[in-house]
């Protein structure tokens, strides 16, 4: 994690990390005004708490309160070496805990990490660069040997050429990388997440056999995020990007929309349009680019490469965000790496949902066939030890598709995960199914898994899938369990052999989906440096149902987007049109404003938690519609979840409300005790709403320019990179 410090006044500081800022000062003792704990206090505080996190992880995941357990630690000093201390963590435990919960708790503080990195003894490199933010030294740990050469199924370079390659590819653009955790809990599957250290919206996981590979796994997904715009899809990139020559890449085309809104004829073809606006509902307006808002200039469209005959077709930029998600999106060595990558990805979840919104029940793998695999046995053996039955199934359909499954049942919970991962090889696409089952989960987190169900709605709701698609955690049938399987075993292998094997794996997979009738469709995506290809197959790869363009479309957010973050300027008649379209354009009132205009706020600001209700109900208190303001706290008091804080400035401006609504009642009668009650800081910001000198209380005023929204600015100074580096390489001047 990347801690940036500004000096203060005196001999106070400041830290900066992610969305938080940390004050600290020395004891008057030491000059300083006390205002803030030192620096060494925060260190010996950091332990004690988190102690105290695995503590509360432990009884959350068993249903123990822990109302009446306490924790403190003491730290000892060695009088004649004050670097050498001891820390004494005691815990007070209610005689009602049972001794093997009690055992169980003290345990759990052993895995503190703060802890772990003392006892490891941290290294501390220190150096000066010429500019903080243009160093980009990549936080890797991991330094495989120099003269190291291992090389795994589907991959065209040894994992340590591959490692060292993207990693000085992402230094290039000068973006610092930064593992913020490791994960190896059960044999031969281990999972770490990177993030950019800037701008740590920016993350990806990756997972493996080995560290090496998961490393590799992560980085690969990573530059295949960054080339593919995944990291930055649905948010608002602002004027400057959006009125430059190119806004994603500059091989982009903007078509202009035809009579009475009509779709441009240039883009897409016959076949798309058939599946895509099958009931004739779609509109060139439905198809604006979000990222850019700027319908003025047309719609954004990017040039696919039809498989069967080599023709270039546009698709709409929108319409890839809004139903393929990351689906089909990948990275290589090689063009042809990044291929069979995607393919597989696009057939693991198509047939995942063929499989689960179906209802069938998988075949075993024979004992016999998983002895081949002996470092698979050994981490499905390592959740059988911790309590955690583990089913490996064939989901390959009969032999038609490189699918495995590994699906685990929790039997403390009654929860399940379905597992699902594919390649060509057998052996991969089993090892990735196991792998993802873990991929940044502790044994805690298999606490939350969905119990399954006979009810056949649940699981063929589209959410459902969607939930599947995010992290595997939807929901599965009781009759995927069934010891009647609904297909045959089958020892498949779609694997090619040799210097070429990958190039006729892709050629395997497209021909599969050929003999199904379906068209493919390729970018490739190398204006990075990298090799990256994104590859649609319309009417089978789509995470988001086709009906999502109509109804559900992200691109709704330019409704709202410039009147929101123009708030505070708004007069009357602007408040009122706004207030309308909330209220029409069939919204989730509980659905938070920053997904809704795509901006990244501080989530622990009032901005990062604002509601679609909450909005509303501040635009009333605005015009002064006290009567609705009325009724919309009440809803948000009964069932908005937001900080205490903002809980407590409604509560009084639920009583306010009510006082200035009877005509029984003056408000003068009540507010010395409301503000005994709730204070003055916060009342004055209650009556200040009422009477009109507050306007949008909590809420710091901004723009279209996203002047103060520092988390959204880190977001886009990671984009702009991208951005230069296309300019660059395409030979355009001027850009980012």
């Amino acid at each position: 994690m990347e801690i940036k410090v500004n000096f203060l006044d005196k001999l106070r500081l400041e830290a900066k990390f992610d969305d938080f800022t940390v004050i600290a000062d020395q004891p008057i003792r030491y000059k300083g005004d006390g205002s803030a704990p030192g620096p060494f206090d925060y260190f010996l505080a950091s332990s004690a708490l988190c102690a105290a996190y695995f503590v509360k992880l432990y009884c959350n995941t068993r249903d123990i309160p822990t109302e009446n357990i306490r924790l403190s630690q003491n730290n000892i000093v060695d009088p004649e070496n004050r670097y050498q201390q001891i820390f004494k963590i005691q815990v007070e435990l209610p005689a009602d805990i049972s001794e093997k919960d009690r055992q169980g708790i003290l345990r759990s503080i052993e895995r503190c990490t703060v802890k772990k990195v003392v006892q490891a003894g941290p290294e501390f490199v220190i150096e000066e660069v010429d500019n903080l933010d243009a160093d980009a030294q990549a936080l890797l740990t991991l330094n495989p040997s120099s003269d190291a050469a291992t090389y795994i199924v589907g991959k065209d370079l040894p994992l340590e050429q591959t490692i060292a390659n993207m990693s000085a590819l992402l230094a290039g653009l000068g973006i610092k990388i930064e593992i913020a955790s490791w994960r190896n809990i059960i044999p031969n599957v281990w999972s770490l997440h990177i993030r950019d250290a800037h701008s740590p919206m920016c993350f990806t996981n990756g997972k493996g056999s080995t560290k090496e590979s998961a490393l590799a796994s992560a980085l690969g997904e990573y530059i295949e995020r960054l080339s593919n715009n995944h990291f930055y899809a649905g948010q608002y990139w602002g004027e400057e990007i959006a009125n430059a020559p190119f806004v994603h890449y500059p091989n982009e085309r903007w078509f202009k929309p035809g009579r009475k809104d009509a779709l441009p004829p240039e883009i897409l073809d016959d076949y798309c349009r058939e599946i895509y606006d099958p009931d004739g509902e779609l509109r060139a307006s439905h198809l604006v680019d979000t990222n850019s808002g700027n319908a003025a200039r047309g719609i954004c469209s990017l040039p696919y490469v039809r498989h069967s005959d080599g023709e270039t077709v546009y698709f709409p930029t929108n319409l890839i965000e809004n139903l393929y998600v990351s689906n089909g999106m990948s990275a290589g060595n090689t063009l042809a790496e990044a291929q069979v990558q995607c393919l597989s990805e696009i057939f693991e979840r198509a047939v995942k949902r063929e499989i689960l919104e179906g209802e069938m029940a998988l075949p075993d793998v024979p004992q016999a066939v998983l002895a081949k695999y002996p470092g698979i046995l050994a981490g499905i053996a390592g959740l059988e030890e911790q309590g955690f039955p583990v089913l490996v199934k064939d989901a390959s359909l009969g032999g038609k598709y490189p699918v495995m499954c590994v699906t685990l049942m929790n039997p403390r919970t009654g929860g399940v995960f379905a597992s699902f991962g594919a390649h060509p090889s057998f052996e991969v696409a089993l090892e990735r199914s196991l792998t993802e089952l873990l991929q940044g989960r502790s044994f805690e987190g298999l606490n939350d898994l969905p119990r399954p169900t006979f009810a056949s709605h649940a699981v063929k709701e589209p959410n459902n899938f969607v939930e599947h698609f995010i992290d595997s955690s939807g929901i599965v049938s009781w009759r995927f369990f069934s010891a009647k399987a609904d297909c045959e075993f089958v020892e498949w292998d779609f694997s090619g052999h040799g210097e070429n094997s990958n190039a006729d794996e892709a050629t395997t997979l497209l021909g599969i989906l050929e003999e199904m009738g379906k068209e493919v469709y390729m970018a490739v995506h190398d204006g990075l440096g990298a090799i990256a290809c994104r590859i649609l197959v319309p009417g089978y790869s789509e995470i988001y149902p086709v009906e999502d363009l109509v109804w559900d479309n992200t691109n709704k957010a330019l409704l709202f987007r410039e009147d929101i973050l123009n708030l505070h300027r708004l007069d009357d008649a602007t408040l009122e049109d706004l207030l309308d379209r909330l209220e029409n354009n069939e919204l989730d009132e509980y659905s938070d404003i920053a997904t809704l205009i795509g901006i990244e706020f501080d989530e622990n600001t009032d901005w990062g938690q604002l509601t679609v209700l909450e909005l509303k109900l501040l635009i009333h208190l605005a015009l002064k519609q006290f009567e609705q303001a009325h009724e919309l706290v009440g809803a948000f008091l009964q069932y908005n979840d937001n900080t205490v804080e903002r809980r407590l400035f409604y509560q009084a401006l639920e009583a306010v409300l009510e006082v200035t609504l009877d005509d029984d009642l003056e408000l003068d009668d009540y507010v010395v005790n409301f503000r005994r009650m709730f204070g003055n800081p916060r009342m004055d910001a209650v009556l200040g709403s009422v009477d009109g000198s507050v306007r949008f209380h909590g809420l710091t005023p901004t723009s279209m320019k996203l002047e103060g929204l520092d988390r959204h600015e880190r977001l886009l100074d990671s984009y702009r990179k991208l951005h230069a580096a296309r300019a660059k390489a395409a030979g355009i001047a001027g850009q980012g």
